[in-house]
């Protein structure tokens, strides 16, 4: 089993996305501050990130947000989570998010969370952490990124190995028993990272 302390979450601050999403982000939120898990996320008030910081928050989580500086100037942070760290760039975001997490979580989201997952996946595959790393698909937001990821396999960009990076389930109640349970990744994974 995965100890699990401190779990990213990559989300969205889209206020225009179906409602849906935005209440499962809550109900994620409201799971980690039951279970006492520290909430890390990316420090935004509005969408699924408001969503799910407020959800933690709720039920006496504690919720650290990692915002870049030119998002606080424009005033994105969300003003009542417990920690708001701020950084440089995009790049130490990511960075710091990883490093201060035991667990990824991705739940639906726009350009950057597609960035911030796949970067991960990326990041593990070369070794670089071995974190589990859980995909929610809501809605079946992430059906076609799951086939596109299952292509790349049956054509040869990665090792069959690779489908071990990653789980999937439909709902937010199935992410700390998927956390929990998925294998340890392989400590030599850069040995099969280059087919």
């Amino acid at each position: 089993m995965n100890p699990i302390e401190r779990v990213c979450v990559y989300c969205a601050s889209s206020r225009q996305a179906d409602q849906e999403y935005a209440q499962s982000a809550q109900r994620f939120g409201e799971i980690l501050g039951e279970q006492g898990l520290t909430l890390i996320y990316g420090g935004g008030a509005v969408g699924s990130m408001g969503a799910v910081a407020n959800g933690a928050l709720s039920r006496g989580g504690q919720v650290l947000g990692i915002l870049p500086r030119f998002m606080d100037d424009l005033e994105w942070g969300h003003p009542g989570i417990s920690e708001l760290c701020l950084v440089d760039n995009m790049a130490q975001r990511k960075q710091q998010m990883i490093d201060c997490a035991d667990a990824l979580v991705a739940l639906p989201g726009g350009s950057g969370t597609l960035e911030e997952l796949l970067e991960a996946l990326t990041w593990k595959r070369l070794g670089l952490h071995s974190k589990p790393i859980v995909i929610v698909n809501t809605r079946g937001f992430f059906t076609s990124l799951v086939a596109l990821l299952e292509h790349t396999i049956e054509e040869h960009f990665m090792d069959v190995r690779h489908r071990g990076m990653w789980k999937i389930v439909e709902h937010v109640e199935e992410v700390l028993p998927a956390i929990r349970e998925m294998p340890p990744w392989d400590p030599d994974a850069r040995r099969f990272a280059a087919l």
